[in-house]
């Protein structure tokens, strides 16, 4: 296991050998970490926050419970993942809030989606697979896998593959995309994108 010295993990935090934890990042309590995952300086990962394999949170990054993401999943610098619908410090008598008195909501993360720097999702949301959020854009409802969303609040402007390249459309049949890059085809059927199987 790589935690630096100054990193805060807690005791039944699951941290498995071959991830790396740099310097003031905190995992809380009952935070489970995948093989091969990589938390950035100064990250926070709320109480029960899962990551899978092979993910990165980059420097900065906030990630409240009970947020999951699944293997493969890329978050920016700086990026937030929220997680309570209606915020506030104090009940209608001015007394203190505590964890009883919300239900956190989450967001969830599915495999290979990319989250750009200070980006920021508002939980309930879902983040489909392979999608990508641009750096600095406030997700305010679901993201279809592939998607590609920008803006405040975030509106889909295309499509991306794998890669993250964003995908081009057939001349002739514009249901029909290619990635740039890797040749890959994709259908378009009612705003939803699937991989060809040719």
């Amino acid at each position: 296991m790589n935690v630096a010295a100054s990193a805060s993990v807690a005791e039944n935090a699951i941290v498995p050998a071959t991830a790396r934890v740099w310097d003031l990042a905190q995992l809380r309590e009952s935070v489970v970490l995948g093989e091969n995952v990589i938390i950035g300086r100064g990250a926070y990962l709320g109480p029960g926050v899962r990551v899978g394999d092979s993910s990165k949170v980059q420097n900065d990054a906030l990630i409240y419970e009970p947020a999951v993401l699944e293997r493969g999943v890329f978050v920016g610098p700086a990026a937030v993942l929220t997680n309570d619908r209606a915020p506030r410090a104090v009940n209608p008598d001015f007394t203190q809030k505590s964890h009883r008195d919300w239900n956190a909501v989450g967001v969830q993360v599915r495999e290979g989606a990319a989250i750009g720097a200070r980006a920021v999702c508002i939980a309930p949301v879902e983040i489909g697979a392979w999608a990508m959020v641009a750096s600095g854009a406030v997700v305010t409802r679901d993201v279809t896998s592939f998607a590609l969303v920008a803006g405040v609040p975030a509106r889909q402007i295309g499509w991306v593959g794998r890669t993250g390249a964003r995908l081009q459309r057939d001349a002739q049949d514009t249901s029909k995309l290619m990635c740039p890059e890797t040749g890959a085809k994709f259908l378009e059927r009612n705003g939803v994108l699937v991989e060809a199987d040719t």
